[in-house]
């Protein structure tokens, strides 16, 4: 008896056994795997909004903050393909930074978070240079683009930005060289600018594509045109119709004097565009990207910016440059107060030269605060709506019935004073009228009088 009992207690111990080894091996069903983010196609560059290359603007604070306030992709400032060759690529243990850094300071920053909306820009004029420089940092980024619009002399001087306009072989080459060397999931797109003349535009854009581009960005302004000229939208219409009758399902990119979400609309209405790039208005409020952008950013903005900036060890220099920049209306916020905040930011050398204005540095937090927000709404979902389709005015054939409607009246002959109708016969005099030979090649021979 007491043999059968011990034997049924070893049983129940072994069944305890089995079953807490099950529960053990199972996963925590609380505990879920963040959804892969698959690589970027020609349709991620469609119906988005993006942020635009800005070299000193386009840091890594300001990316983070258009990423969290709507924008679908974002740019990265103009790297030259030399200088990022020599670069050295260090990661923070502690806020998980990516630098590129030079002799002095980092070139480029960049963090995993924003990897899966991150174009890096090239400026080069050599395709294995930029084979190189796309290789470089290929691991931390989504897409190369290749910068052939950029007027200033530091691009231009080397062949590069703008120059390529004028050797569309080179410009070419290099696209095509990238698409071969780079892994399908890393895009290759380029921004150019409009040429003089359309033809000649068109002409370009038809070998861009054919290079097997992902997107192109047209900066609808000329190499010689800057900033405070009005830009040309809408001779880009034209070219989003030749693009799309190449049916190579390519996105045609407006850029210029497009101020934010609620005024993409108006632009892609114009244009016919696929998304729309922002520069000058992501500049002044990177917010801009939202429906509802920041307002009162001496109190909604700067001091996030500034403590963000802080935690990632982001050089002062280009923190207080970037700040400088923004404006927004003012809601809450006193004239007095906004222009206080301005001078202790001109007055200052240093992150501490704004303790007053900031008080406390949390800028792990600011950035747990982005993490969440791009987790909980990705930004390749944050998409525009369909632009509105284009309405051709016909001319309007009245129907006119063929007899005299019943009760009308004859109207009046014209006068001698009633304007003539229009004539587009034009009506060549006889020699014999002129006295002139119709052929002779004098003032006043052969008087063609076309009479309107």
């Amino acid at each position: 008896m007491n043999l059968k009992f011990l034997t049924s207690i070893r049983a129940l111990r072994f069944s305890f056994n089995i079953m807490a080894r099950s529960r053990s091996a199972s996963p925590d069903p609380r505990v879920t795997k963040k959804p892969k983010i698959d690589h970027l196609t020609p349709d991620d560059f469609k119906n988005g909004i993006f942020l635009a290359p800005m070299v000193r603007s386009g840091t890594l604070p300001t990316r983070l903050f258009a990423l969290k306030h709507g924008a679908t992709l974002v740019w990265g400032p103009e790297m030259v393909d030399k200088a990022i060759l020599h670069a050295e690529r260090v990661v923070d243990p502690i806020t998980g930074v990516i630098s590129y850094n030079g002799k002095s300071r980092a070139m480029f920053t960049t963090h995993p978070i924003e990897k899966p909306y991150l174009i890096y820009q090239i400026g080069s004029s050599d395709p294995e240079l930029a084979v190189q420089a796309a290789k470089t940092v290929m691991q931390d980024v989504s897409g190369i683009d290749l910068n052939c619009g950029c007027p200033k002399p530091f691009s231009t001087h080397a062949g590069m930005g703008a120059a390529l306009l004028t050797n569309p072989d080179l410009l070419c080459s290099i696209l095509t060289a990238l698409r071969k060397a780079m892994p399908p999931e890393i895009t290759v797109s380029a921004k150019i600018r409009l040429l003089p003349s359309q033809e000649d535009t068109l002409k370009l854009v038809e070998r861009i594509v054919n290079t097997g581009i992902s997107a192109l960005t047209v900066h609808c302004r000329t190499r010689n045109m800057r900033d405070k000229d009005r830009a040309m939208i809408e001779r880009l219409r034209e070219i989003v119709d030749f693009v799309e009758g190449m049916g190579k399902g390519i996105a045609v990119i407006e850029n210029g004097d497009c101020l934010g979400w609620n005024d993409a609309q108006r632009v892609r209405a114009v244009t016919g565009a696929h998304s729309v790039m922002i520069a000058r208005a992501a500049e002044a409020n990177p917010s801009c990207f939202s429906p509802c952008p920041l307002e009162d950013i001496e109190q909604t903005l700067i001091p996030s910016y500034l403590r963000l900036s802080k935690y990632f060890d982001n050089h002062w220099g280009l923190t207080k440059f970037c700040t400088a920049q923004f404006k927004a209306q003012h809601i809450n916020v006193k004239k007095t107060d906004a222009v206080a905040m301005r001078h202790m930011l001109a007055q200052s050398k240093s992150f501490d030269g704004m303790n007053e204005a900031v008080r406390t540095w949390s800028g792990k937090e600011e950035f747990d605060e982005i993490v969440r927000s791009i987790e909980a709404n990705p930004p390749r979902k944050h998409r525009l709506p369909p632009p509105p389709p284009v309405v051709v005015k016909q001319k309007e054939v009245a129907d006119t019935p063929e007899t005299t409607p019943p009760g009308t009246q004859n109207p009046e002959p014209p006068g001698s004073g009633a304007p003539l109708l229009p004539n587009t016969h034009r009506t060549v005099l006889p020699p014999m009228a002129t006295g002139h030979d119709a052929t002779t090649p004098t003032p006043g021979g052969g008087v063609s009088v076309v009479t309107q």
